[in-house]
């Protein structure tokens, strides 16, 4: 690595490590240290200073953090419907096990190989109804403009 001629100076607080002109003649370590020194004093005086806006952030920040808990509380109740619904990896007509190898049918249950097709299960899902909006949403009606007569 070649390096600047005019960069290659001692850092300014004698550590015996090259400064750089760009951060003051200093280390890498010596400026992370006098850029935190500079953060602790600017903090200091803005803490000190008593600030009108700073409260009305504090209120913001109490009513977001009790939403957040409202929130939390309603997924928590959620989890507990989840809960009740069976687990995956058995088959909801059989109750064998099925593991990997499962098959999940469009009305949200698993079932083994025997059980996996809608005529060998009580199937609920409606397969007419959704073909039926698919294919009124892939072809819209196409209606010609009426022409008026002279």
């Amino acid at each position: 690595m070649a390096q600047n001629s005019g960069d290659s100076s001692l850092c300014a607080n004698n550590c015996g490590f090259y400064g750089n002109s760009s951060t003051n003649n200093l280390c890498s370590k010596c400026y992370k240290e006098f850029l935190k020194k500079q953060s602790k004093e600017l903090g200091d005086n803005i803490s000190s200073s008593p600030n009108k806006l700073g409260d009305k952030n504090e209120e913001n920040y109490k009513q977001k953090m009790e939403e957040q808990v409202v929130e939390e509380i309603g997924e928590v109740g959620d989890s507990s419907k989840k809960a009740e619904i069976r687990s995956a990896n058995r088959c909801s007509l059989c109750k064998k096990r099925v593991g990997l190898t499962g098959f999940r049918c469009r009305c949200e249950q698993t079932f083994c190989s025997d059980h996996r097709y809608s005529d060998k299960h009580n199937c609920v899902f409606d397969y007419k109804g959704t073909a039926q909006d698919a294919i009124a949403r892939a072809n819209p009606v196409v209606k010609a403009e009426k022409i008026e007569k002279i």
